[in-house]
């Protein structure tokens, strides 16, 4: 039976280079995957997912009105998948995650899905909330903070490397406007301690 995964962490754990690590093993067995990333995200190009190594892949790129289940059941018709990878999950909205439950409840693929859980701000995002709170099978992978601590958060920095206390959820960045952090670190530089 198909299970619906959400793996999360901070910014720089390596979720994206875990994500095509997985399609390759899939297709290492000549099996289908389909690979979905947010339109929002196109840092590395549109419909791209690549990770911080250097690897990418192309992948389909959906917008928050994208009916999941319509489109991942149109291609599975035209092509068997057998799974489906999605980068960038915190951008899902929270219908196209009980989208994708359809598609893991009733065609039976398992759904796999990468992402943060929060925003700089520590609120979480909607389609990480809802993942949380309604996927099969969850899992946190760790990077550390400058400290040595788990990082947890992730701070958003201006140009000259300060935090950021304030500003719209959604601003797409890599490095050089996050920095992942221990709670107690993004505390101090939100000036929340």
């Amino acid at each position: 039976m198909a299970s619906l995964y959400f793996t999360y962490s901070a910014m720089n754990a390596g979720k994206s280079t875990s994500l095509l690590q997985v399609a390759h093993n899939y297709e290492e067995r000549e099996q289908q995957v389909l690979l979905l990333t947010p339109a929002i995200d196109d840092r590395a190009g549109h419909g791209k997912i690549a990770s911080r190594l250097g690897i990418d892949r192309q992948a389909l790129a959906f917008s928050n009105t994208t009916d999941l289940a319509a489109l991942i059941e149109a291609r599975h018709q035209q092509r068997k998948i057998d799974c489906v990878l999605i980068d960038e999950a915190q951008f899902l909205s929270e219908a196209q995650v009980w989208q994708l439950t359809d598609i893991v409840d009733r065609v039976d693929i398992p759904v796999m899905c990468y992402g943060i859980r929060t925003d700089a701000f520590g609120k979480a995002f909607p389609g990480s909330a809802i993942l949380l709170g309604v996927a099969d099978k969850i899992a946190e992978m760790k990077t550390i903070c400058h400290c040595g601590r788990k990082a947890t958060m992730n701070l958003r920095i201006d140009a000259e490397g300060k935090a950021i206390t304030e500003g719209t959820q959604i601003a797409i960045g890599g490095n050089e406007h996050y920095v992942s952090c221990c709670r107690k670190h993004w505390k101090e530089q939100l000036g929340r301690f």
